[in-house]
């Protein structure tokens, strides 16, 4: 064996790269020797291993008694560790096997590689440099050389090639383990199920049926439990397993995912196959009878598991049946009549079988003995896509006493399996409906304050006469006194719940006869047959009664618009209404027939759904009365939100004009390195010499005493304490702005990104301000202000859209003629209604353009402390300065 110290002889001593390449050839050439040693050895173990898994698949394992099974599995421990005996004479091949190998397989003669190894016979200078000439010829040899693949001879150590024996085995193990009856790997290292008998003349009817509103057919098991995976099927589905036919009673086990056996109970619906013998033979009959009986076993599979039943075995994986899910849809608002209109989604696996708004007050009191219970609020829901939909829904709740109190209003959302999905709450002031006679809204009121808590019924009494007191001055009209006499009539009286309820019926039909007269009970009607026609579409009410809800309903319809048309001779339409915005009688009643149509050929969830439209455009239809009276407790309320955001826009730009003055003069203080100086400081005494002259070398410029502020005289420090002070005022500020954008909400609006923004804006400028900064505070002040601009003018375009909503518009959403963009038809600026926001083309300066005022600034006090020779020049330099 050549030691590693001579490797480097021969030829391999002056060329390197050959040395390396000679020792990765010797090195894959042991590798491939070492595996002509590996195989031949490795053959039993496989072939041990393969008659293991052919046992396994075959399921040999599970077909025998336990001791067999034992012995088998030690049989074949014992026999793979015979086999792995042979790799004890395993060695790793010698470089002299490696470099003979390569020189057989490759066919080189003179032996290349072991000669750059040898030394010459007879040491002489001539015989030394003709053996080098030798080994360099033979090393050019080298190249070419190539371990190839191992060649273990596997033929000669198995002649009669048994070796196929164990692999086909293997082969055909492999499929078999795929049918039915296939066994596995693991069965021979766990006891063998328990063996049950199966009765041949016992007939087993087993199917699973899922529940209705999944959709899905009924799943009839086979009758051998061929299912190899476990059946998946949705949560709640009922197993029936009826078992007829044997001579005993088949016990039916429903066994979990835990283990546990539950036994199925038998229904009461068996009957008998045969007929019992009568007389004396009755006795010996009854077994008999009693064997042949069908027996039906029921259950709901709510979990994993597997049916187990005169010997056969079904295993099930339940699909869990999630709970809903509804959200709102944008923010809940009111309609045109004082109709609540929300917008929703909701998702659910199966559908969603039915959805209400959950309307609690927001403020309870628990000994409160209200009259009315909370309203409801049904959902509209598709019912065709009631798995991912969505969905708008208005009803009139203007007639409950919560009306106009705030109210936390959660979406409910309920499937076929009782699963119930909530929204996250919303809080707002349920819509009221607007009275423009004061008596009226008097009157809603009495009944408001007893029918929400019935022990108030003085206070409503005290009220009520308060309305009479000199009533030849405050009721007009006769029957007005007259009704409000009998009402209080009536609320003296009451006694017990139907007479206040009465009482509070009476009240509110009184003040919407003050209101609106016949056109409110028209309205009511109309709201009513609405409801009728929904709730029989809801319930798949037959052909009959929907044509007969349908009639009543275009009489009411008739009725109101009869009402409406005699109310709009006194409101005609206004000048800047448009025509496409008008609601024509015949447009109506062609929607009643489509709903009529719909509903009678079966196609019921269009119909509800097209009915659902009718009653969103008639809560939203205007009433004819007159626009100004309408909107007044509306655009009341805007008014005070504009007015509120007109003062929080002036106080911010008055804050950021003193935050930039301070500023200003603390760093005019720290340019001329004067940030202590205080209001008695000799050197203030001589920057001030008063009419006796001014100094020549300052650079601040003169501003005269009279135009002088107070914090003139302040120190840097007392500068930078008077920027700290100026936080709460923009703390103040921002809270305003955040009391300012939950008013919004409540109103029904979404406020804009600009009031976000302008917030965030805020709360970095005080912060600025806690810590005496007030160039980063100006910069965020002025974004604030930007953001407010921009704020407010989405708040107008919302307000305006809401207005042009209720009034009518022009095309594209104009109102009149020359209202874009907030011009005349000349194409000049309207004056604002309210307070001014700025014009959409002033903005902001930005940080660029602060630097720009500062530089420009910097150079009028340089020119101003050079002295200029011209008192004209010096006085317009001067007057520059007392610009900022």
């Amino acid at each position: 064996m050549t030691s590693p110290s001579r490797q480097k002889k021969g030829a391999f001593a002056f060329r390197p790269s050959l040395a390396r390449l000679v020792t990765t050839k010797r090195l894959l050439a042991r590798i491939v020797l070492f595996f002509e040693q590996l195989l031949p050895p490795l053959m039993p173990v496989l072939s041990v291993i393969a008659f293991y898994l052919s046992a396994s698949w075959f399921g040999l394992f599970r077909s025998v008694p336990d001791w067999l099974r034992i012995l088998l599995l030690i049989a074949f421990a014992g026999a793979f560790l015979v086999s792995l005996l042979p790799f004890r004479t395993l060695r790793w091949p010698r470089i002299a096997e490696a470099d003979r190998m390569l020189e057989e397989r490759n066919g080189l003669p003179h032996q290349p590689v072991t000669v750059q190894e040898d030394e010459p016979a007879f040491d002489t200078p001539f015989g030394r440099a003709l053996w080098r000439e030798h080994q360099t010829r033979m090393a050019e040899k080298i190249a070419a050389l190539d371990a190839g693949l191992p060649r273990p001879d596997i033929a000669a150590h198995d002649r009669f090639a048994l070796r196929a024996v164990p692999a086909l085995l293997l082969v055909t193990a492999f499929g078999y383990s795929l049918s039915i009856n296939g066994g596995s790997i693991r069965d021979a290292l766990q006891a063998a199920p328990e063996q049950v008998v199966s009765d041949p003349a016992v007939r087993i009817d087993a199917w699973v049926t899922p529940p209705s509103y999944t959709g899905r057919a009924p799943i009839y098991l086979t009758a051998d439990g061929s299912e190899q995976a476990p059946i998946g099927i949705p949560q709640f589905s009922g197993l029936t397993v009826r078992v007829s036919g044997g001579k005993t009673a088949e016990k039916v086990v429903f066994r979990k995912a835990n283990g546990e056996a539950q036994d199925i109970s038998v229904q009461a619906d068996t009957k008998p196959q045969q007929t019992a013998a009568s007389g004396s033979e009755q006795p010996t009959a009854a077994p008999a009878s009693q064997a042949l009986v069908a027996q039906t076993h029921m259950m709901k599979l709510q979990e994993n598991g597997a049916l187990e039943v005169n010997g056969r075995r079904w295993s099930f994986e339940v699909l869990p049946d999630k709970a809903p899910e509804i959200a709102f849809d944008g923010l809940p608002k009111r309609s045109v009549n004082g109709a609540l209109e929300i917008a929703f989604t909701v998702k659910d696996d199966y559908g969603v079988q039915e959805a209400h708004a959950e309307i609690v007050p927001v403020d309870t009191d628990p000994t409160a003995t209200p009259l009315y219970p909370l309203p409801e609020y049904r959902l509209d829901i598709p019912r065709r896509n009631a798995r991912d939909a969505k969905g708008v829904t208005s009803r009139n709740l203007t007639e409950h006493p919560l009306a106009g109190k705030r109210v936390r209003i959660t979406l409910v959302a309920k499937d076929a399996a009782g699963q119930t999905g909530r929204s996250p709450p919303y809080e707002m002031a349920l819509p009221s409906r607007p009275f423009n006679e004061p008596l009226a809204a008097a009157v809603a009121e009495e009944r408001q304050v007893f029918a929400l808590d019935t022990r108030k019924m003085p206070r409503a009494i005290a009220l009520n006469e308060a309305l009479t007191i000199r009533p030849e001055e405050t009721i007009p009209k006769l029957t007005n006194y007259l009704l409000l006499e009998s009402a209080l009539a009536r609320m003296k009286l009451a006694r017990g719940e139907d007479a206040l309820k009465d009482t509070a019926q009476y009240l509110w039909e009184i003040a919407l006869g003050m209101e609106d007269g016949d056109l409110s009970l028209a309205e009511r009607k109309l709201r009513e047959a609405q409801q009728n026609l929904a709730d029989a579409l809801d319930r798949n009410a037959p052909d009959a009664e929907i044509k007969k809800l349908m009639d009543e309903l275009r009489k009411a319809m008739q009725d109101y618009m009869t009402e409406l048309a005699q109310r709009m001779q006194n409101a005609p339409m206004q000048p800047n209404q448009n025509a496409q915005n008008i609601l024509r009688q015949q447009d109506l009643e062609r929607m009643m027939d489509q709903i009529e149509n719909l509903a009678r050929s079966g196609n019921r969830d269009a119909a509800q759904q097209m009915l659902s439209e009718l009653q969103r455009m008639m809560n939203n239809l205007q009433a004819g009365r007159p626009q100004r009276g309408q909107q007044s407790q509306e655009n009341s309320e805007a008014r005070k939100q504009i007015d509120k955001l007109g003062e929080i826009l002036r106080d911010q730009q008055k804050l950021m004009e003193q935050t930039f003055r301070l500023d200003q003069q603390l760093r005019d203080r720290m340019q001329r390195g004067e940030p202590d100086m205080g209001e008695n400081d000799p050197l203030l005494d001589e920057m001030n010499p008063g009419e006796n002259g001014e100094p020549q070398d300052q650079q601040q410029g003169q501003q005269g005493k009279e135009g002088q502020q107070p914090s003139d005289q302040m120190t840097a420090e007392q500068l930078r304490e008077a920027l700290k002070q100026l936080r709460a005022q923009q703390d103040a500020l921002g809270k305003q702005l955040g009391e300012l954008q939950k008013s919004l909400g409540e109103m029904g609006m979404k406020p804009g990104p600009g009031f976000g923004q302008a917030q965030r804006e805020m709360e970095g400028a005080g912060r600025e301000l806690g810590q005496g900064r007030g160039q980063p505070a100006v910069e965020g002040q002025g974004r604030a202000l930007e953001a407010l601009r921009q704020g407010a003018r989405d708040m107008m375009n919302q307000m305006m859209q809401a207005q042009q909503g209720q009034q009518g518009q022009g095309p594209n959403g104009q109102v009149g003629q020359g209202d874009q963009n907030g011009r005349d038809p000349l194409g000049r600026p309207r004056r604002p209604q309210g307070p001014d926001f700025g014009d959409n083309s002033v903005k902001v300066p930005d940080e660029i353009d602060v630097q720009r005022a500062r530089e420009i600034l910097d150079a009028i006090r340089e020119k101003l402390g050079n002295n200029p020779p011209q008192e004209m020049e010096r006085r317009y330099l001067e007057r520059l300065l007392d610009i900022q």
